[in-house]
């Protein structure tokens, strides 16, 4: 497992799927796609499975709440100021402008519409 990604699939609790929608998909310039109602209220993120990258869900449940004290979730990017631009205006908020990470990059933190801290990554 030395040369695998050990993490394949994330959930991100949400509290209203539609409003989290919106603003992922404004920040990303994506569409998300919702799965069958059966497995929950929940919209993945597109993702090809040739990627080395993961993919995840936003998910609705009553039970889990959204929180700012949650593991963070980087999302890679081709330079994360061009997400980190479009947050505010779809109703969340950067809480750590893009940083310079050394040999490492870039990183941008944000709290969406829902209360999750959530991180950009970037080469550039």
């Amino acid at each position: 497992m030395a040369d695998v990604n050990p993490v394949g699939w994330f959930d991100l609790n949400v509290a209203s799927l539609d409003r989290a929608k919106r603003f992922y998909e404004t920040v990303f310039d994506v569409k998300l796609t919702d799965l069958p109602i059966e497995w929950g209220k929940q919209s993945f993120f597109p993702s090809n499975p040739k990627s080395p990258n993961i993919s995840g869900a936003l998910v609705e449940k009553a039970d889990f709440a959204p929180s700012n004290n949650n593991t963070v979730i980087y999302f890679e990017t081709e330079d994360c100021l061009a997400e980190e631009q479009r947050i505010e205006k779809a109703g969340g908020k950067v809480v750590q402008p893009k940083l310079h990470i050394g040999d490492f990059g870039y990183v941008s933190i944000f709290i969406d519409t829902e209360g999750n801290t959530v991180g950009l990554h970037s080469r550039k």
